[in-house]
């Protein structure tokens, strides 16, 4: 089953790192002029700085900077949804942001940890 969220082209990621990322620093990392861009899932930061599709103008910028735990369990695009409350969620939509959470931990390397998040679950 692991395989099932493994990227197509092999990737060389850095070990998961748990520095503490505040809030703003997260805000900060929202893929805008030059900016790194990370997204968050459950607490767990992703350095997605490679992937356009975040950046300025991209299908899934809605998510850089932020903790789209709820968004992507939903798999919503839609600002409201992008928020780190997950817990009230359904099985199949937890079962789906635990499956993102997978997806994004073969892609990407792991910056950090939210300081003070509540939702890891």
């Amino acid at each position: 089953m692991a395989s099932k969220f493994g990227p197509k082209v092999s990737v060389n990621l850095d070990p998961p790192k748990d520095d503490p990322i505040s809030a703003e620093e997260l805000a900060k990392a929202d893929g805008t002029e030059g900016q790194k861009a990370y997204v968050a899932i459950k607490g767990k930061v992703y350095d997605v700085s490679g992937n356009k599709a975040y950046r300025t103008g991209g299908s899934y910028h809605v998510f850089a900077g932020k903790d789209a735990s709820r968004a992507l369990a939903k798999t919503s695009t839609k600002a409201e949804d992008v928020k780190p409350d997950w817990e009230d969620l359904d099985d199949k939509e937890k079962q789906t942001l635990d499956d993102w959470n997978t997806f994004f931990s073969k892609r990407y390397n792991v910056v950090g940890i939210v300081q003070g998040a509540t939702n890891m679950g």
